[in-house]
């Protein structure tokens, strides 16, 4: 049942009950127990949105109740105190101006992607296409993806430019003319996983269609219910077969082309095929259109085991479960850990090894997350919530580690219960 309040000056329409329709999500919750859920919708949504005055005239027509008093709330585990925290934290990262990026940064960004992609070509038109040459310019045009990768990922999360419009278009140009994906495929399944992180259900990036089990309840689950796709005791195994080498050159590259075709996004598949053009003039003079094909192929191969490792070092090793319904800054905590920071860290993750930091905060830009990263340290001290920070090769050793005990989990579970 739900208890509802009218907007001042908007009209009591569709009315129920004793109460009317309330303010938007974006306006401010007033505490207590009724406004719990504006609550936690408000801080979702102010980590999403960077112009508010652009989204408010799509979100004043989405009126929202509340739950009346005598109605359970879900956010049974949601701590007040820490919300208020976070939100006075969030002020003074924006009073910091650490939402303000550098142009310089993303500049010598793209250029350094731009010079190793001519470097590429220079390699195999001096050097001919050996098989020496082709390996080498295979690994700068991995290393150059998945810088591509990163850059993307920024005008993704609109954190280079102050208007959402700019960054729209220079990350369908990013993900678009520079690595051949969709941006809107990207938009789809990354937000989801960003608003429900490690979630059962709701996060498609521990959706592994029956592949692994993760975490401490799922193989225990499905070992209940004597579920045994693939023999998951030896996942920490087969991972190095069907995972890191698969991911993007198959299954990737599958839901992307799918997706663009069936949702009809002619805009994101013009500029995927601008990247294969380029890609094809380029490399078919010297491979012809089979070996270039394998080409392309391989260097996603490559690609594949630098995004996989990376994006997993921060997740997989986390807790992963159905919705607890935490706060916001609590559920970002428990489903992400740092890695140490070191120019080579930075640079080799995209700044990802700032993961927490990047959860809390989408929309600040990159270069700036160590600086907020104090702060978030202590509010975690100052509520006793554990905020993991790992050296680099043992975030790495951790994913075999947790998928070694998840894999455990089941077998014990699939032979004694």
């Amino acid at each position: 049942m739900l208890r509802v309040q009218p907007e001042p000056g908007t009209p009591q329409r569709g009315r129920r009950g004793p109460g009317a329709l309330t303010p938007p999500a974006w306006k401010m919750a007033a505490p207590g127990p009724r406004g719990e859920e504006r609550e936690r919708s408000q801080d979702v949504f102010l980590a999403f949105h960077r112009n508010l005055d652009f989204v408010r005239k799509f979100m004043k027509p989405l009126l929202i109740g509340e739950l009346a008093p005598e109605e359970p709330s879900q956010d049974h585990s949601k701590n007040s105190q820490i919300t208020e925290d976070f939100r006075a934290l969030r002020k003074t990262a924006e009073d910091m101006n650490l939402f303000k990026s550098s142009h310089l940064f993303f500049l010598l960004y793209l250029a350094h992607i731009i010079v190793m992609e001519s470097i590429a070509w220079f390699t195999i038109f001096y050097f001919g296409n050996g098989w020496i040459p082709t390996v080498i310019t295979a690994f700068v045009l991995a290393t150059s993806q998945a810088q591509a990768g990163w850059l993307q990922h920024d005008y993704g999360h609109l954190s280079v430019y102050k208007k959402s419009t700019w960054n729209h278009i220079a990350h369908k140009f990013m993900i678009g003319h520079l690595k051949g994906a969709s941006a809107n495929w990207w938009n789809h399944r990354h937000f989801q996983h960003h608003a429900k992180p490690n979630i059962f259900h709701k996060d498609p990036d521990v959706n592994m269609l029956h592949v692994f089990v993760l975490g401490k309840w799922q193989p225990i689950e499905y070992g209940k219910k004597k579920l045994k796709y693939l023999p998951y005791n030896h996942q920490h195994e087969y991972f190095f077969l069907i995972g890191p080498p698969l991911l993007i050159p198959l299954y990737f590259q599958y839901q992307i082309i799918t997706s663009m075709i069936v949702h009809r996004d002619w805009v994101d598949l013009a500029w995927a095929i601008s990247y294969y053009a380029r890609f094809f003039i380029t490399y078919i003079p010297f491979y012809g259109v089979l070996g270039a094909i394998i080409f392309l192929n391989f260097i996603r191969f490559l690609e594949s085991h630098w995004f996989v490792w990376v994006t997993q070092m921060n997740h997989i090793v986390m807790e992963i479960d159905q919705e607890p319904y935490r706060d916001w800054f609590s559920s970002q905590l428990v489903a992400t850990c740092n890695v140490e920071q070191s120019f080579f860290n930075d640079w080799f993750s995209g700044h990802l090894n700032f993961q927490i930091e990047h959860h809390l905060f989408p929309t600040m830009p990159r270069h700036n997350l160590h600086k907020v990263a104090p702060l978030v340290r202590s509010l975690c001290a100052k509520h006793g919530i554990e905020y993991q920070q790992k050296p680099l090769l043992r975030a790495l050793q951790d994913i075999i580690r947790s998928l070694r005990q998840s894999g455990q989990l089941w077998l014990d579970a699939y032979l004694h219960k």
